[in-house]
């Protein structure tokens, strides 16, 4: 049975990072990796902490058990916890595919797995921005309506600059800390001066509709077989 590995958050994206580089520089040809926080934190992208209010922020934030880290992908504030499952998922596309839609296509590999795995389960999957959502955007993966799992992605030159190599990642919530999630962020928003306000009832977590014990194990299975139809691995 698939397990994700459980790992702090600092060593989570750390992690991610080293999956990155060793797809760059050749020694592996795809990266995969699920993986569960044993502790707690507010994940945001690099680029807030050059906002006045963003220390302050910080200080609120840990004082409230939620200290912030930072992330090299985009997007907004992310609470991850051990109700969180994070999906990385490393390859350089085939040089026929080109450049026009890489990452349109990086998101479509990253949700299309969950999305036929929240079909299977007799789920109704989406894709697209929920209203009062944290760190909403165009490839939330939704179930039901509601957004159950974040997106971003970066792209870096492998060695030589021959090739692109993107890290897709899915924040997947699959028990139910909505409440306290939602609160952590718009206590950070708020004490940085940030307007965005989101709601527990945007969200819902996997084991609130389906108890889905192999659900990892066949994620697993669905990337792979993508791993192999694209890269011939």
């Amino acid at each position: 049975m698939t397990s994700p590995t459980p790992l702090t958050i600092e060593a989570g994206l750390l992690a991610e990072q080293d999956l990155l580089a060793h797809v760059c520089t050749g020694e592996s040809e795809f990266g995969l990796l699920f993986w569960q926080p044993t502790d707690r934190a507010l994940v945001m992208p690099r680029r807030l902490n050059r906002l006045p209010g963003f220390e302050h922020a910080c200080e609120v934030s840990a004082a409230a058990g939620w200290p912030v880290l930072l992330r090299e992908t985009g997007g907004e504030p992310v609470p991850q916890s051990a109700s969180t499952i994070n999906i990385a998922l490393v390859y350089a596309p085939p040089r026929s595919e080109g450049d026009l839609n890489r990452i349109e296509t990086g998101y479509r590999r990253l949700c299309d797995p969950i999305c036929q795995l929240l079909d299977e389960l007799g789920g109704t999957s989406s894709l697209g921005e929920i209203e009062g959502a944290f760190c909403d955007g165009r490839f939330n993966v939704n179930l039901d309506g509601r957004k159950m799992v974040g997106t971003a992605q970066r792209w870096r030159q492998s060695k030589g600059g021959l090739r692109p190599v993107g890290l897709v990642h899915g924040a997947m919530l699959i028990d139910d800390e909505r409440e306290s999630m939602v609160a952590a962020v718009n206590r950070f928003n708020e004490a940085c001066d940030l307007e965005q306000r989101v709601r527990a009832e945007s969200h819902i977590a996997l084991h609130e509709k389906f108890a889905a014990p192999e659900a990892l194990e066949r994620l697993d299975a669905l990337y792979r077989q993508l791993l192999v139809e694209m890269l011939g691995a």
